[in-house]
């Protein structure tokens, strides 16, 4: 190959990424933000404290603290280790880790807006059916000496990542009503801490996301996809879909928001509906991530956890397809398109330009209390922060 086409080629899989990245610029900005305003007003040791058991209403209060409280990936696993070490149940903090990840309000807007309003639908009904699935598999398959096993490890501390930002606890206490704590001058730094943090926290993922998504749409012909997903093979494919979905989540180390793109390119190429399905709750499996249970929980309850997870998101594949095919709401194959004639001057772009500067206030914020300090510690020991 030329260096003429070498060029050609990485500016067609850049123009792609700053396609996708122009139109979910804006929505990441307002779901970090309203994401933010919560988190400012809900201390972490309250949720602790609410999560000590694994009834149905402890886990439905888990799934409310996680969409709350939505994250990274990294920064979930370490936030639902630190809840588990406070006293929170092992399924409660599993709950709220599926749920600050997979059933947050930024997400829901970027998978509308690159695949379509009823993927978010799909994601959303997915996300109880999962954390239910999770929830029993872990009364039949955990054990009260693989949770105690599990405690005593996690309880050394070792460490994993985003380490310090899952020990920061940036809420407004004091007292008065919610709206008088977010509208004082410590609940506006406590809004722009925790938004600023959060960016940094996902950013690498998005980023990543962006550019693998665009590679991939720009350099991998759909043929190559068709004959991996069985397209076209009638029930093969529907049963192939949801199994091999997860497995290329795992094996492309992209995880939290920034595996929509790549969910695009995919449901561009023939994997089945419930094959995205799949592929999109499997950020919490993802390599690295992998890792880190180990060190968090040790490995019987790594083991566990990826068996469970897996087959969850595997099974909530099927009955998400089965249901929306009952229910007519499967979307079109030619409703969704990888974009590649970059940026254009529409609504996107105003949208983009308005909490632009949304978020340019809320880091200007950051930056003048003492916000580079904090992230100096995101990676931190989190008994340096308290």
């Amino acid at each position: 190959m030329s260096a003429g086409s070498v060029v050609s080629a990485v500016a067609e899989a850049l123009a792609v990424s700053a396609t996708m990245a122009w139109r979910i610029g804006w929505s990441l900005v307002l779901g970090f933000a309203l994401s933010a305003v919560v988190q400012a007003l809900v201390d972490k040791q309250t949720v602790s404290r609410l999560l000590g058991d694994d009834r149905p209403a402890t886990l439905v209060r888990a799934t409310g603290f996680g969409v709350a409280a939505s994250s990274c990936s990294y920064a979930a696993v370490a936030l639902a280790r630190s809840l588990f070490r406070k006293g929170a149940s092992f399924t409660a903090a599993m709950t709220f880790q599926i749920a600050s990840t997979n059933l947050v309000i930024e997400l829901g807007i970027v998978l509308a807006l690159l695949l379509g309003w009823r993927f978010t639908l799909a994601e959303f009904v997915g996300g109880p059916l999962i954390i239910v699935m999770v929830a029993t598999a872990f009364r039949v398959l955990v054990g009260r000496k693989v949770v105690e096993a599990a405690r005593e490890q996690a309880d050394r501390g070792v460490a994993g990542s985003m380490e310090g930002h899952a020990g920061m606890d940036m809420s407004v206490d004091g007292d008065g009503g919610l709206l008088k704590r977010l509208v004082s001058p410590r609940g506006f730094t406590s809004v722009s801490r925790v938004f600023v943090m959060e960016w940094a926290a996902v950013l690498r993922d998005i980023v990543l996301g962006l550019l693998v998504a665009g590679a991939v749409a720009a350099w991998v012909p759909d043929s190559w996809w068709q004959r991996l997903f069985l397209t076209d093979h009638g029930t093969w494919t529907l049963v192939w879909g949801p199994v091999v979905g997860p497995v290329i989540a795992l094996l492309s180390f992209v995880c939290s928001i920034g595996n929509v793109p790549l969910a695009a390119v995919l449901w561009s190429g023939g994997i089945s509906f419930g094959g995205v399905v799949a592929f999109l709750y499997a950020d919490l499996l993802i390599v690295p991530i992998l890792l880190i249970y180990r060190k968090y929980y040790g490995m019987a309850m790594t083991v566990r956890i990826v068996l469970v997870f897996y087959v969850a998101l595997v099974v909530a594949g099927y009955v998400v397809e089965m249901l929306f095919l009952l229910l007519g709401l499967l979307p079109h194959r030619g409703g969704v398109s990888v974009e590649k004639t970059g940026v254009s001057w529409n609504y996107t772009t105003w949208l983009d330009i308005a909490f632009g500067l949304l978020a340019v206030v809320l880091v200007v914020r950051f930056l003048r209390t003492g916000g580079r300090a904090m992230l100096s510690m995101m990676n931190g020991d989190p008994a340096d922060i308290r």
